[in-house]
């Protein structure tokens, strides 16, 4: 136990140790760009970024740490192989969801679908599969059907915000509650329970030990990297976060790219509702309830500035183990359910502020 103890604090040390160099760091940058010719100042304003970037990158493990051995010191059971397949299955959806929602903020935008379009891809799974209300069974094709839904959604909000010009937290709050209602009306009050075997399988087995949902969101993540570092999709994503007008400039069909992104998201957000809809094994419209909060926050928590043009998918996926981590400690901890959530927002909050990299543009879109 002691040992254990030491150990926090030595990270801890060094945390303040790092956050303190990069102080002295800014503190100098003012007197010594005044000595600085034109090449030397931009020499060292890349090196200071880089800096910056890597204290970005870094303190998000720190905080994981930190929190796996304040949870292991409270409950052993924390880190028993019980619990940690337990905390895998847990991470999948928020993952999968903070997987679509990385490219959107990347570009400087915003999601906010994610529960109206989790309701409607899981109410609608939960009526054309296998169920006990309808005599409709399109098996795993149905699957196929719910998900491409999803990345329809996600292509209404992409061309509502592109060519209408509206602000795309506006438009996406509005197809969540446009989604809502058709969620309601695919079950008219009564959910249906899903009846398919091997759909329900889904929850329950695991392959090599892991969760099959655990794989799925696996094969999402990396999907999600091959796109992020090896597509030209991937480029602009980044240089339209950065500066929407120089990739324009250029010849690149920033719309069309918008519009993608959107796609990407709603397509994932397709792929969450299904694996809700196998978690819970009937479809309702609180089926995606809470996720987009926790979504978000693995995004933000892994280092995706909201501005844009910063961050990445390996970035959300710290951030999603350490929002899961949080939540299932919490549980272990037997903590008032009531005041879980509150406590859950002021760690998450703190742990942002320490995560997120400081940068001087302001604008938020």
């Amino acid at each position: 136990m002691p040992k254990e103890r030491s150990e926090i604090i030595l990270a801890f040390r060094a945390f303040t140790r790092l956050l303190q160099n990069e102080n002295e760091v800014f503190r100098m940058s003012d007197k010594t760009q005044k000595s600085l010719s034109i090449a030397e100042e931009f020499s060292y304003k890349i090196r200071l970024e880089k800096r910056k970037s890597r204290i970005s990158k870094i303190v998000p493990v720190i905080v994981l740490a930190v929190l796996v051995l304040f949870f292991g010191l409270i409950n052993v059971e924390f880190l028993s192989i019980t619990n940690v397949l337990t905390i895998l299955k847990q991470l999948s959806i928020p993952l999968i969801l903070a997987l679509g929602l990385t490219f959107v903020i990347i570009i400087g935008s915003i999601d906010l679908s994610v529960e109206g379009v989790m309701a409607l891809t899981g109410c609608l799974a939960s009526i054309i599969i296998m169920n006990n209300k309808t005599a409709v069974d399109t098996g795993f094709f149905g699957i196929l059907i719910v998900v491409l839904v999803g990345a329809l959604t996600g292509m209404v909000t992409g061309l509502i915000h592109v060519k209408a010009k509206l602000p795309s937290f506006m438009v996406s709050f509005g197809i969540s509650s446009i989604a809502s209602g058709f969620a309601l009306l695919c079950y008219r009050g009564i959910p249906a329970t899903i009846k398919h075997p091997i759909f329900i399988s889904l929850n329950k087995d695991a392959f090599l030990g892991i969760p099959l949902i655990t794989w799925i969101a696996a094969f999402v993540f990396i999907v999600a990297y091959i796109l992020q570092e090896y597509s030209a999709f991937g480029r602009y994503i980044y240089a339209i976060g950065d500066n929407e007008s120089i990739p324009a400039q250029t010849g690149i069909r920033v719309k069309r790219i918008k519009v993608l992104v959107f796609v990407w998201s709603g397509f994932c957000i397709g792929i969450a509702g299904v694996i809700a809809l196998a978690r819970s094994g009937r479809g309702d419209l609180l089926i995606g309830k809470g996720n987009l909060f926790d979504a978000i926050t693995a995004v933000v928590l892994g280092g995706t500035v909201l501005s844009g043009g910063k961050g990445g998918v390996f970035n959300t996926l710290l951030g999603a183990v350490i929002v899961t981590v949080i939540q299932n400690g919490l549980i272990l901890m037997d903590v008032n359910p009531y005041i879980q959530a509150g406590i859950q927002g002021i760690i998450i909050v703190s742990a942002v502020a320490l995560s997120v990299s400081r940068r001087k543009k302001l604008i938020v879109k």
